[in-house]
């Protein structure tokens, strides 16, 4: 087997295991950091986008440990309504913010720029149809509104943009220090 080849099942098993081990909580506890998900389904994005089942596999990983956590684990099924399958396009529009980012990628200073508008832009979009949908469609709110909208809405968005954008830039920082740009062909020519 080709070595990126492992490089990219050793991320994979890296990012899915950090959405195993954290998604159990979106708040965190004691004993578990905050939910990871959305960061590793941008970091996915960024790192492995070539690899078109691994999409896939975390969205059912991510189904998968929502049903393990409610039915083994006495989690609370608060948020299971028809809402729930909006994070379908919410996690796709994460992955595909990575895409983009990796796109974009020149491994120079304005890559950060590149980063926080592909992430603020993509998690906030994530977050839209999420919370969007469980406020307008989830039957948890008895009269809603579009001021209780927007209250629930920036109670909760600075959490889930502070957790996600913290992930991304421990991950962050260790790309830059392991990852070093190519050497530019001119550059080469010229010695």
């Amino acid at each position: 087997m080709h070595e990126s080849k492992w490089l990219r099942w050793g991320a994979f098993l890296a990012l899915a295991s950090a959405m195993a081990a954290t998604r159990f909580g979106h708040l965190g506890a004691t004993w578990v950091p905050p939910d990871a998900s959305w960061a590793v389904l941008f970091l996915a994005g960024f790192y492995l986008s070539g690899e078109r089942w691994v999409l896939p596999a975390l969205l059912l990983e991510a189904i998968a440990v929502d049903f393990v956590a409610i039915h083994d684990y006495g989690v609370s099924d608060y948020c299971m309504t028809l809402a729930y399958w909006f994070i379908v396009p919410a996690y796709s529009v994460l992955w595909l913010g990575g895409v983009w980012l990796r796109r974009h990628y020149r491994h120079r200073p304005g890559d950060l720029l590149h980063l926080a508008r592909s992430l603020l832009g993509s998690t906030t979009a994530c977050f839209l149809l999420t919370q969007g949908s469980f406020y307008w469609l989830g039957s948890r709110v008895a009269d809603p509104s579009l001021l209780g909208w927007w209250s629930n809405f920036t109670h909760w968005y600075g959490y889930f943009l502070l957790v996600t954008c913290g992930y991304v830039a421990v991950v962050a920082v260790g790309h830059i220090a392991v990852v070093r740009p190519a050497p530019a062909r001119a550059g080469l020519r010229a010695r």
